[in-house]
C-alpha cells in the first residue's frame, strides 16, 4: 500500500497542472436542500460532481490498487484511512483534467482533509475557491425531515431524537473544517431558508463574485 501511495505522490508532483478550474465545496445538514443545489450548480457551472463516497465504490467496482486497499479495511469493519481517500480524488481530478472545477461533496470532513486536500490541489495547480455552508434552523431541519420521512422510507427521518442527533453530528464535524477555511476568507454562509430559487441565486451571486 506505502508503493502504491508514494508512486501517486510522485506522479501528482510531475503531473501536468490542470487548467484553470473553480471548485467548490458545499455544506448543509440534513435536510438542508443541499442535494438539490447541488445538482443546479453542477448544471449551471458546468461543473463535475466529486462524491468520495460515489468514488470509493467506484475504485473498489474497478478492483484498482486503491479500491482493493479499501475493500480491504472496510471488510474489517475499519474506516478507510484518508490517505487512501486523497489517492482516489487524485485519480478523479487526472481523470479529468479539462474539467471547469469540482463540487466536493462529503469531504473534507475533517481539518486534518481540508489541509491534505489543498496540498493535493496545489500540486494539480489549483485550489478551493469558496466554500459554500447552507444555514438552516434545527427547527425547520427537524420539520422538513419529518415531512421527507412519510415518503422517504427511511427510519432516520421519522424518529426526530435521531435527526437532533444527526444534526449535532454534522454541526460537530463541520465546524471545525469552516474555521479551517475561514483563516483564508474562503466560507461564506448562505441563508438555507426560503425558495428553492431564491437560495440558488444566493449561492450563485456568492459564486460568480469570486470567478
Amino acid at each position: 500500500m506505502e508503493t502504491v501511495l508514494v508512486a501517486r505522490c510522485i506522479f501528482a508532483t510531475q503531473a501536468t497542472p490542470l487548467l484553470t478550474m473553480f471548485n467548490i465545496i458545499l455544506f448543509g445538514p440534513p435536510g438542508s436542500g443541499k442535494g438539490t443545489q447541488s445538482e443546479m450548480l453542477i448544471a449551471k457551472y458546468g461543473l463535475i460532481h466529486l462524491s468520495t463516497g460515489d468514488i470509493l465504490r467506484k475504485e473498489i467496482a474497478a478492483g484498482t490498487p486503491l479500491g482493493l486497499e479499501a475493500k480491504s479495511i472496510m471488510d474489517k469493519g475499519e474506516l478507510v484511512p484518508d490517505e487512501v481517500v486523497i489517492g482516489m480524488i487524485s485519480s478523479a481530478l487526472e481523470a479529468n483534467p479539462e474539467a471547469k472545477g469540482f463540487l466536493f461533496d462529503g469531504f473534507p470532513r475533517t481539518t486534518a482533509q481540508a489541509s491534505a486536500l489543498d496540498k493535493l490541489l496545489q500540486l494539480k495547480g489549483t485550489e478551493i475557491g469558496i466554500v459554500l455552508a447552507l444555514e438552516v434552523s434545527e427547527e425547520e431541519l427537524v420539520k422538513r425531515l419529518l415531512n421527507r420521512g412519510l415518503t422517504s422510507g427511511r427510519s432516520d427521518d421519522t424518529n426526530e431524537v435521531v435527526i437532533t442527533a444527526r444534526i449535532a453530528e454534522y454541526r460537530k464535524k463541520t465546524s471545525a473544517v469552516a474555521d479551517y477555511y475561514q483563516q483564508f476568507d474562503k466560507v461564506k454562509n448562505i441563508q438555507g431558508e426560503g425558495s428553492v430559487e431564491e437560495i440558488f441565486t444566493l449561492l450563485s451571486n456568492e459564486i460568480d463574485s469570486r470567478l
